[in-house]
């Protein structure tokens, strides 16, 4: 899952996309922020919806809810100040739960947890993590991902990009050695005729200062109400298996974790 833990740059909201719960009983409604380049997890189809495991995820809390709720599109490094500013209410885009984030927000619990990965091209001669000494490792920037490299692959040149589509062109290119995202993220990618290029090297351990324990909703700090209310649809769309439902539309494993 995607984390940025140096949000700095101001937000960039555009593309907007209404959708509804189910009637609302109290009149809610809610402005949901998210990165929409983030397959499987958040991405826009040629129409202009919002699809993924995160949108869909988040029209089944706002339904529980009984409230309506649009999703609007924002540069993942402008997120968090965005949602300060009032641009939107929460943010449900693979943002994990560190420390340092939960500093500048508030989250609700995990609605899910996958580990980081490295992928590399499918004649390369690396076979593991060691291998990757002196290479270029390409990873989006601001993200854990980014960190963990920093942090745990400091014999390697990073090469950061704004977006996950950029470091897949340029490995496609053979413009960089290596990427690190969510093994999820980079799974479906080499299954598809865009990520031919490359495999999976290997999962990664997780260090949970870096990639925290699973991504999270994010609210404004002090937003107790909202945060209670998310963390009860998501108790209740798991009790009534709609969380597995919208999980196996996705995905063939478990992606909540431990």
């Amino acid at each position: 899952m995607r984390i940025s833990t140096r949000i700095l740059a101001a937000a960039s909201v555009a593309a907007m996309s209404l959708f509804a719960g189910a009637a609302m009983a109290d009149g809610e409604k809610y402005v949901i922020g998210t990165d929409s380049t983030y397959p499987p997890f958040e991405y826009v189809d040629a129409s202009g919806q919002f699809l993924g495991f995160d949108m869909d995820i988040a029209r089944a809390l706002c339904a529980e809810m009984k409230a309506d709720c649009t999703i609007v599109s924002s540069d993942w490094d402008g997120i968090i100040p965005a949602l300060q500013a009032k641009k939107f209410d929460m943010i449900i885009s693979s943002m994990s739960i560190t420390p340092e984030r939960s500093k500048l927000v508030d989250f609700t619990n995990k609605y899910y947890n996958t580990p980081p990965a490295i992928a590399v091209p499918k004649d390369s001669t690396v076979t593991d993590v060691a291998g990757l000494k002196g290479k270029t490792i390409g990873a989006q920037t601001s993200t854990t991902h980014a960190n963990y490299a920093e942090k745990h692959l400091p014999d390697t040149e990073l090469k950061l990009y704004p977006t996950a589509d950029e470091y897949k062109l340029d490995i496609a290119n053979g413009r960089v050695d290596a990427v690190i995202d969510d093994i999820v993220v980079l799974s479906q990618w080499v299954k598809s005729d865009a990520g031919a290029c490359c495999k999976i090297l290997t999962p990664l351990p997780v260090d949970k200062e870096i990639n925290g324990v699973g991504a999270g909703i994010a609210v404004r700090k002090g937003d107790d109400a909202l945060r209670e209310k998310l963390n009860k649809a998501i108790a209740a769309i798991r009790t009534s298996g709609e969380y597995k439902k919208i999980q196996d539309k996705y995905f063939d494993f478990d992606v909540y974790g431990e």
